[in-house]
Parts: structure tokens; sequence; C-alpha cells
């Protein structure tokens, strides 16, 4: 019996440690991207003619990606579409596609994002980092100019990415 209650005991104190032991930590790209996405979403959200962005369509195009900032477009729009689905009341977000392209209802936007790195690595004593700029712009569905255009500047810390 006196094994049994050393197990019982090792068990307990090993569950408690677990549970007292530190969250991991989130992922540092990861919470840059989201940092950015959020950001590029209450500027979006702020165009007039999206108003009421519950009744908009947004249709959003692969982002161009710089290859000099390491990012996967695919990881970015992820976190782009996560950012635009979070606002509330928010507008529908789908993929778009070229074929896509002739369909013209006067709810459905194209949102185009490119980020680009901005300046050369910016070397600091204890890190790296990497200024960008994200340039969204708004379409109709049909049309080829942008109805409105904004741009965001900042830096990724190299070292996460």
């Amino acid at each position: 019996m006196r094994g049994h209650s050393a197990v019982t005991l090792l068990t307990a104190t090993l569950i408690l440690t677990g549970c007292a032991a530190a969250p991991p930590q989130p992922d540092p790209v990861r919470q840059a991207l989201l940092n950015l996405s959020e950001r590029a979403a209450g500027r979006v959200m702020n165009v007039a003619e999206l108003q009421p962005p519950a009744d908009q369509v947004l249709l959003l195009a692969t982002p161009e990606m710089d290859g000099d900032l390491g990012i996967d477009s695919k990881r970015f729009l992820e976190n782009l579409t996560r950012a635009l689905l979070g606002v509330t009341p928010g507008p529908q977000v789908l993929d778009w596609r070229p074929t896509m392209a002739g369909d013209v209802d006067t709810q459905h936007w194209r949102l185009v994002s490119q980020l680009d790195a901005s300046a050369p690595r910016l070397r600091l004593s204890d890190r790296d980092l990497l200024p960008y700029r994200l340039t969204l712009a708004l379409y109709r569905a049909d049309a080829e100019s942008p109805l409105w255009r904004t741009e965001i500047e900042g830096a990724f810390d190299a070292t996460a990415l």
C-alpha cells in the first residue's frame, strides 16, 4: 500500500507542477502578423464606402510579398482574414479569384495587399529590425483603379521571423 501512495503523491505533484508552469509564449511571428493585420483591418473598416460593414463582401486577393521579409503570403493572408472576420459587425470575407473579375455587385469589394521591405535591415545592439510597408487598396469588384488606398509602415523584429 505504501508504494501505491507514493505513486499517487508523485502523480499529484506532477499534475500540480504542470498547472503551475508558465503558459507557453505566443509565436512571435504569429503575434507580429496578427498585430499588423488588426491595424490593417481597422483602417479598412473606416472606409466610408464600406459602411455599414455587415452589408459588404470583401474579396481578398492573394497578397504580394517581398521575399526579403521571409513571410509566406498564405500566412499573412490567413492573419488578415482572421482580423477582418474579427470585426463586429463586420463584412463577409472571401478569397478572391481572377474568375470573379466579371462579378458586379455594389457590395463586393476586392482588397489588394502588398507587403514590402521599405528599407534595409536595421542592426541594433540587441536585435535586427526589418522595416516594412503594407499597402492596401480597395477596388470595386469590376474596377481597374482603386477607390481607396493606404499604407502602414513599421518594422518586424528579425529574430521573430
